[in-house]
């Protein structure tokens, strides 16, 4: 260990490589993040989101690097880092032939939790999860949105110190997902919990920081905010017409201070190359039938695609 651990990291990744042969999926990657926090980390196909979780919750050993959980090294203190974990990975792990309950029952006493304390705390997630009235109905015959809502239930059993959650909310509906993320929320700051997702506004609305990462490199991390101002671009304004939009879209497009811009029904979206623009515009536009301006505010979605591009990855 080169240096001390920060006390209030729950995680701490430094100088992280892991390689494939000639494939280079984590390329000194460099992380912390803070005890209670929720963490989200973002990435396209392929980025190294899943290498990363499977080195932390000690799948998988590194090339070179080191990695710390609440202060245990996986190489290590595996066994001991397993006893403080929760993990929802994107396989289903469920066992098949056995009940809902006996899935749960199975994995508490895994953990060696006692009779008293999982009954009723099995008892808690079943409701929380809308499972009480299938809990003794093998998980085989479950939905998959049933079954995941199962793994989510089985990786907090034990109350872990730090919970792992690799896109959990894939094939949720609305509801359920819902009732995940308000139990996850209510938990906050009792657990440390670690996020992957391609629902950028699960990230946006629950995580206090967010790192995104491509080709096995740390690219950005900051809170929402800071990301969306970290964003290189213009000032965007949506201008909201009466009618004649065409008319006034044209007349915009021939603007030089006019970056890019979008027509959306009876709204055009205009980038300026700065705010002292917008006095040139609304001069440009005297007379013209405009119900509104308003500044547009920058989506996570937008720092994502001008970080990793536009492109479909396999």
């Amino acid at each position: 260990m080169t240096e001390p651990l920060n006390p209030s990291a729950a995680i701490v990744v430094r100088s992280l490589c892991k390689s494939y042969g000639n494939l280079m999926a984590l390329d000194d990657f460099n992380l912390e993040v803070e005890r209670g926090s929720i963490f989200g980390l973002l990435g396209p196909n392929g980025a190294g989101k899943t290498t990363l979780i499977r080195i932390l919750t000690t799948l998988m050993r590194q090339s070179s690097g080191e990695v710390f959980i609440e202060g245990l090294d996986p190489a290590s203190q595996g066994l001991e880092i397993r006893r403080l974990i929760g993990v929802v990975s994107q396989e289903n792990s469920l066992d098949r032939y056995i009940t809902a309950r006996e899935n749960l029952e199975l994995h508490a006493r895994l953990h060696g939790m006692d009779a008293r304390v999982y009954r009723q705390r099995i008892d808690e997630l079943l409701e929380l999860m809308g499972l009480t009235g299938r809990q003794h109905d093998p998980s085989d015959t479950f939905s998959g949105g049933m079954q995941r809502r199962l793994v989510v239930a089985r990786a907090l059993i034990h109350q872990p110190r730090v919970l792992f959650l690799d896109e959990p909310t894939t094939g949720l509906d609305p509801q359920s997902r819902r009732a995940v993320w308000d139990y996850i929320t209510s938990i906050a700051g009792s657990m440390t919990i670690f996020l992957t997702t391609h629902y950028l506004e699960e990230a946006e609305q629950l995580c206090d920081r967010i790192a995104i990462m491509d080709h096995g490199r740390l690219i950005a991390l900051g809170s929402t905010r800071e990301l969306k101002e970290s964003l290189v671009g213009g000032t965007v304004y949506q201008i909201e017409f009466g009618e004649e939009v065409e008319r006034y879209a044209g007349l915009l497009r021939g603007m030089a201070c006019v970056r890019e811009m979008a027509v959306t029904g009876r709204t055009v979206c205009v980038e300026l190359e700065s705010w002292e623009c917008l006095s040139e515009v609304v001069s440009a536009l005297n007379g013209a039938p405009v119900r509104r301006i308003s500044i547009k505010e920058r989506t996570l979605e937008e720092v994502f695609i001008n970080l990793t591009g536009k492109g479909v990855r396999e």
